[in-house]
């Protein structure tokens, strides 16, 4: 080791990786199974945000919430069910999943597949050089010979509002890892991030208070998973308000309540209050400007994730902005992990769409599943997209209510499906369902719209009777006129 403030000589491998979440642990696997001498730099916990404080975490929280909400609509198991959730048991089933917030298992794994793990903060001081400045302040320099990958997602933006400092506000990780139930909790912003923990804390015994700037929530899918998700909430007991924007905090004793000024003139109080507002890059201390690029901006990529104006730097996953997935950024990893060795190989790189060395998804097939109750789920283009893209379209629903399955799923199944179908090709540019139970469901749709399987052959896709998948039947029936 060195003393702190000088740089020791270092070392040079084929790949360096910046962020050992899931995306760079990927990237790290991929090189490593192809021959090439790895390292991976880590700041805070191997296995990144996901493991720790978004993914994991959030789903052991609304697991059970979605469990019971089921069990209560199954005709013989409601009425062992209608009392509160154990929330001591959720919370520690939370941290089970999160190991503690300890990552020795995830450095084990890293180390089994031959790639050397670097403690401490990673950033670029030239081309193919990382330097990492370890806990203890002393620094090292590690070489690249053929890849940099900058695998260090995004951060919650906080908003700069008068007050917020004394305000503590909560992100994403505080709502994930906190250790008890407020008793009230306003969360601004109806996003995936917002939704899901509003369903999870209102159902773990907090009064929660959704503010909305816009119209309604997720507005990143069709209208209607928005609406039936909202409809759901209200009648859990959560308060939306919608077309309004906080514009103060106020929090005069560090363990009292917090007041949330509004733009309408009204007031909030609350105990917490969660900002899920957007993330921004974990780029300002990166390093970029010693190679051109701006510090704290997004990384612009080809589709085998090489930064623009670079035949070195690779960004994989959230930090690059294309699809802010944890499972879009794992397969961002293996096509880049891919171009990474065959670069190396002085092999040929196969860039065209779908090909091995594209992540073409990002563009076409993107699927998410927001764990609510109900469900949303949807893979491809919305209506709304489709059309604005200027493909000619037309949109397919079907009340999901009306599947024999569904209504053995649960009494008083509520839901929608919907298909948007390129006319000109016959195939499927988006589906998306909403409803207890179809997350499950989703991936049928995602090889539908990644594989741009026509039409014509859907039809003689036989989903089994009877489940809830025979909404696919109802949705061809009713575009074919049947």
């Amino acid at each position: 080791m060195t003393d702190a403030g000088k740089i020791s000589e270092g070392s040079s491998y084929d790949v360096v990786v910046i962020g050992a979440g899931p995306v760079g642990e990927n990237v790290a696997d991929r090189a490593r199974a192809a021959g090439l001498t790895t390292a991976v730099v880590e700041s805070e916990l191997v296995g990144g945000e996901c493991s720790y404080w978004a993914c994991m975490p959030s789903k052991a929280l609304l697991r059970p919430v979605v469990a019971r909400a089921d069990a209560r609509r199954v005709p013989g198991l409601s009425a062992a069910v209608q009392g509160p959730l154990d929330v001591g048991a959720v919370l520690a089933k939370r941290d089970e999943e999160t190991s503690h917030w300890k990552d020795d298992g995830q450095v084990a794994w890293l180390e089994s597949v031959g790639a050397d793990v670097h403690r401490g903060t990673g950033r670029l001081t030239g081309p193919r050089e990382v330097t990492v400045t370890a806990p203890d302040g002393t620094e090292h320099r590690l070489t690249a010979r053929h890849a940099v990958a900058v695998c260090t997602g995004t951060r919650a933006v906080v908003p700069a509002l008068p007050g917020i400092a004394e305000a503590r506000p909560w992100t994403s990780r505080e709502a994930t890892s906190a250790k008890e139930a407020p008793g009230r909790l306003v969360v601004v912003g109806g996003g995936v991030v917002g939704v899901e923990m509003a369903t999870a804390w209102q159902a773990l015994g907090s009064e929660v208070t959704l503010l909305i700037r816009g119209g309604g929530l997720l507005p990143k899918m069709e209208p209607f998973a928005g609406e039936l998700v909202a409809d759901a909430l209200r009648e859990a007991g959560a308060t939306i308000r919608t077309g309004v924007s906080v514009t103060a905090l106020h929090r005069p004793a560090p363990d009292g309540p917090v007041t949330v000024e509004l733009d309408d003139g009204d007031r909030v109080e609350a105990d917490e209050i969660l900002f899920a507002t957007g993330r921004a890059p974990r780029t300002d201390e990166l390093g970029l400007e010693t190679i051109g690029l701006e510090p704290g901006s997004w990384l612009t990529v080809d589709d085998s994730c090489l930064v623009e104006g670079t035949d070195w730097l690779y960004a994989v996953g959230d930090v690059n902005h294309r699809a802010l997935l944890t499972h879009q950024g794992k397969y961002q990893a293996r096509i880049a992990g891919a171009a990474i060795t065959a670069r190396a190989a002085k092999a040929p790189v196969d860039t065209a769409p779908w090909g091995a060395h594209a992540a073409t998804a990002d563009h076409a097939a993107v699927p998410q599943v927001v764990f609510t109750d109900p469900e949303a789920a949807s893979v491809g283009l919305t209506l709304a997209e489709a059309e604005r893209a200027g493909h000619r379209v037309r949109a397919v629903d079907h009340d999901l209510a009306a599947v024999a399955g569904s209504g053995l799923y649960a009494d008083g199944y509520r839901g929608r499906a919907r298909m948007i179908v390129d006319l000109d090709r016959e195939i499927l540019l988006g589906v998306t369902f909403v409803g207890p139970g179809i997350g499950e469901l989703l991936h049928s749709a995602t090889v539908a719209v990644a594989g741009e399987v026509p039409i014509a052959r859907l039809w003689h896709a036989v989903p089994a009777y009877p489940t809830i998948s025979e909404v696919w039947l109802r949705l061809l029936e009713s575009f074919r006129g049947q």
